[in-house]
């Protein structure tokens, strides 16, 4: 791919289009909290090349994808059982339907994050798991670029995230960068428990491409530093949630309904009536459980 970037780059970001070490690390590190069988919803699926590699691992497991670019939706067509058209704050599925959830830098990306989280905690089964990768605020690099004199002008922009926030937005205004803190409260109170959280470092493939040796060196030493305070710097938070179980079958936790009050009239058509009703149904936190 030449250096170029989408007419979507701001403000979707840009999809993931060969798959390399760096990848094929980070579908490694979701292995070790799924399977792959079953209902996978890549959660922003861009052309689908997560959606393939969970394919090839096991060719049994139904991969869906949801993206919300048409011409991303049909190049990731080829590469999974389905993908639909739509917006992660308001997901075309019913409750309760998959058994692993995927958002890799996703979330950055949308209108509202907390609409997309209790999205994902919707569509989940009761016992599957959510993976969420999410830029880390403390990288030292923003790496979608800036936003300067009316123009975006992409690239890595350093130490742009470390500005306090009024400068940083104005800066970025077109993609969002995480605490764990700030990362965990757009799942609080929402019918999950964590499985798994860490912060990570990129494959650095471009480096290692151009320069075997040292970019080799830089991967080892910073996959190095994932076990040590180092890395607070890390590229991208890695969190593993899993929905609880109701201890009421029909019970849908309070939580839904901070996030869902609005009059179903307002609402996408995808989201009809009944649904409406069936999340607005209060529960108490303790109608849930872990799975077991």
């Amino acid at each position: 791919m030449t250096a170029t970037h989408s007419d979507k780059a701001a403000e979707r970001g840009e999809p993931g289009y060969v798959w390399r070490a760096g990848q094929e690390r980070r579908l490694a590190m979701i292995r070790q909290w799924s399977d792959l069988d079953g209902r996978i919803l890549d959660n922003g699926a861009g052309l689908g090349t997560y959606l393939e590699a969970c394919g090839r691992v096991n060719p049994d497991s139904l991969r869906v994808g949801l993206e919300v670019e048409f011409d991303r939706a049909v190049a990731a067509l080829a590469r999974a059982d389905g993908i639909a058209l739509g917006m992660g704050e308001q997901l075309p599925f019913a409750a309760d339907s998959f058994d692993l959830i995927l958002s890799n830098e996703v979330l950055e990306h949308v209108a509202d994050d907390r609409a997309c989280a209790a999205e994902m905690a919707r569509v989940a089964r009761p016992g599957g798991r959510i993976v969420i990768f999410a830029p880390n605020r403390w990288y030292p690099v923003e790496q979608h670029g800036v936003y300067w004199r009316g123009h975006y002008r992409f690239g890595n922009a350093p130490l742009v995230n470390y500005l306090p926030d009024p400068l940083r937005n104005r800066l970025a205004p077109h993609v969002r960068t995480y605490t764990a803190g700030g990362l965990r409260r757009l799942f609080a109170g929402l019918p999950l428990r964590e499985l798994h959280y860490g912060r990570i470092f990129g494959g650095y493939d471009n480096i290692v491409r151009r320069y075997p040796r040292l970019g080799g060196g830089i991967r080892r030493a910073l996959y190095a530093a994932e076990g040590t305070p180092l890395a607070v710097l890390g590229l991208s938070h890695f969190l593993v949630l899993e929905k609880l179980r109701p201890r009421d079958p029909a019970a849908i936790t309070a939580a839904f309904n901070a996030v869902y009050a609005t009059e179903p009239s307002e609402l996408d058509p995808v989201l009809s009536e009944m649904q409406y009703r069936t999340l607005m149904e209060n529960s108490a936190d303790d109608d849930w459980t872990a799975d077991s």
